[in-house]
């Protein structure tokens, strides 16, 4: 997200988000983070965000951990957690202390919820939270010899009832804690929570609150989106990875395979990580998707807004000649759109000269924040396909900006006079646009 440092950098800012703001309204995010945000401090900060995603229509399901709150009151309790193959086996002692630690987490939670100071960010702040039995459990039972008790996993997710709860514009708060039709308590994790419940609501999005940024690669850099296959092979891959991400990685690929469009993993220790994730196009964590997010088709009608966006900041520059917005209704069967998620971030347009068997390629455009990371690549490979289809063999173009990009793509300059008659009769001196040439094989 850039900085805002001025009045018109503000108001680029606010516009920037709006597509956001419209595509969130009324869909379903699932948000877990761990007791850990809650014993730092940091949960204030996370209540104005939550507080302004909740205003802007969003319907919140909230899922709290309380992992060190446990170990906190254990200890006082002269009791030693016990863990079984990475699973903290609940006998009743250590039953009460849960109990105990996620109902004090919980109360804090919720009254931090409910401020609503004036000249603060939670001023008229009107946040109503909801709990109750939504999560039936069962226990996990033996593992290899060893009955883990009182721990257990979701069984099942009244979705109806968090439905109602979220459709009355209520914040729906969910606890590490699940119930039998036994009447029995389970101590459960708030990942198994988490994500059984963003499957079971088809949420729009699962939000894991973490250590770390996201995952990282072999060398050490953010992978900002990773689709299920990919995130299942770092997963079994012989690279070691951070606690935290060999917990909630799992959980998105699950998660994915089970519907939830995006789950997203952020660190909870930048303040604001959450509406950064959420309001920019790069993100700051790592997104997990089912599959590719990006979609290459003919433009139609309805994207000539979006294909404007893209090319006016370019002929403002003089990079690229004036477009009307007629002319383009007119032209928009020659563009392609590359879309990712949902949103245009790069165009290109095509212009056959088929007596001369050349084709123009016109209009190549990325969206800032999505350049390098091969987009401008694959239009131009389609253009070219889509020239060889028509039995096409040169593909030029002209440009008086971007001249080692093509070179460095195959192409070769030439004069002016190589440029199919009825273009050259078109050509503006003033402009003095280069022209470079590629075959189509």
């Amino acid at each position: 997200m850039p900085a805002v440092t001025s009045p018109a950098d503000f108001v680029s800012w606010f516009r920037s988000v709006a597509p956001y703001i419209n595509a969130f309204r009324g869909k379903t995010f699932v948000v877990a983070f761990g007791g850990e945000v809650v014993a730092d401090g940091k949960f204030v900060e996370l209540t104005h965000d939550f507080n302004l995603l909740a205003a802007l229509g969003i319907r919140l399901v909230l899922v709290h951990g309380a992992r060190p709150q446990i170990e906190q009151r254990l200890k006082q309790e002269n009791l030693e957690g016990r863990y079984h193959h990475g699973i903290r086996l609940t006998d009743a002692e250590t039953m009460l202390c849960v109990k105990e630690a996620v109902g004090r987490v919980r109360v804090e939670i919720e009254a931090l919820l409910s401020v609503g100071l004036a000249n603060s960010p939670m001023a008229n702040a009107d946040i109503r939270v909801a709990g109750g039995n939504f999560i039936t459990a069962q226990p996990i039972g033996v593992i290899h010899g060893v009955d883990l008790l009182h721990t257990g996993f979701v069984r099942k997710v009244d979705t109806a009832a968090l439905n109602d709860r979220m459709e009355f514009g209520e914040v729906v708060l969910l606890s590490p804690l699940g119930y039998s039709p036994t009447g029995e308590v389970f101590n459960l994790t708030l990942e198994d929570v988490a994500t059984a419940t963003a499957i079971a609501l088809d949420a729009d999005k699962l939000i894991f609150l973490m250590d770390t940024d996201g995952v990282l690669g072999k060398d050490g850099k953010l992978l900002q989106e990773l689709t299920a296959v990919e995130a299942g092979k770092i997963l079994s891959g012989k690279r070691k990875l951070p606690d935290d991400v060999g917990l909630f990685l799992p959980c998105a690929v699950r998660a994915c395979e089970g519907g939830v469009a995006r789950t997203h993993l952020v660190s909870r220790h930048t303040d604001g990580a959450l509406l950064q994730e959420l309001f920019s196009d790069e993100g700051i964590g790592t997104m997990v998707v089912e599959s590719t997010l990006n979609t290459l088709r003919d433009a139609t009608i309805e994207d000539v807004g979006g294909i404007l966006q893209l090319l006016q900041p370019l002929e403002a520059d003089g990079i690229l000649v004036r477009r009307s917005r007629e002319l383009l209704e007119r032209e928009i069967g020659r563009f392609v759109v590359l879309e990712h998620d949902h949103r245009i971030v790069g165009c290109a347009a095509l212009y056959p000269f088929a007596d001369e068997k050349a084709a123009e390629l016109a209009c190549l455009a990325i969206q800032p924040s999505h350049r390098r990371h091969g987009y401008g690549d694959a239009l131009l490979k389609h253009i070219a396909d889509r020239a060889k289809a028509m039995k096409l063999n040169k593909l030029f173009v002209l440009t008086t900006r971007t001249a080692h990009w093509f070179i460095e793509r195959g192409f070769k300059e030439v004069d002016v006079d190589q440029l199919p008659a009825q273009k050259k009769s078109l050509y503006n001196w003033q402009r003095r646009s280069k022209v470079f040439v590629r075959s189509i094989k």
